[in-house]
């Protein structure tokens, strides 16, 4: 079992499995924290399957990660424990069959962008999440969050955004944009 890339001074801590090594890039001085499953399998019909965690970031304990097309966990990205990642759902449209048994759906790729925190119990499902956004504990995101955000909730909204003429977090509304 070979990854794509595993970067110098990069651990992963008793991992509880890891699915499709050579289609899993990690960058350098990562840590992957114990019983963390990773996956990158080409379950539907991508023409790709990548799963990338770039430099520095640092992946909790219990994190289930699993692409099959494309998430991207950007630098010094840091997440709590039991976080859920994906770019796919299954598929339930036939009431005729167990959900086990119909397809897998693809959904969006993910982005998480660089610095980016996301707490614990919370589920990013087929959405990118910004530069600097902090996902709030058991947050359930399956819509995009622009950089610099804090979104919380099931489902997630938005609920802060960092100002830059102000130099300040501000109250926004679910949509981002500033509550005067």
């Amino acid at each position: 079992m070979v990854f794509k890339r595993i970067g110098h001074r990069s651990k992963i801590i008793s991992p509880l499995k890891i699915d499709g090594y050579s289609n899993i890039s990690i960058g350098n001085r990562v840590n992957i924290e114990y019983k963390t499953w990773l996956a990158a399998v080409a379950h539907t019909n991508s023409p790709t399957c990548v799963l990338i965690i770039e430099d520095g970031a640092s992946i909790g304990h219990f994190n289930h990660l699993y692409a099959t097309s494309k998430i991207r966990i950007g630098k010094k990205v840091l997440t709590a424990d039991r976080v859920y990642i994906t770019d796919n759902l299954h598929s339930y449209k036939d009431v005729t069959k167990a959900i086990m048994d119909q397809p897998i759906q693809q959904i969006n790729e993910v982005e998480i962008g660089e610095g980016a925190w996301i707490g614990e119990n919370a589920c990013i499902i087929g959405a990118s999440i910004g530069k600097g956004c902090v996902i709030g504990a058991n947050s359930v995101v399956t819509k995009d969050i622009p950089d610099y955000c804090v979104a919380v909730g099931a489902p997630a909204k938005i609920i802060k955004r960092y100002n830059f003429e102000l130099n300040e977090w501000l109250k926004t509304a679910p949509d981002g944009s500033f509550i005067n």
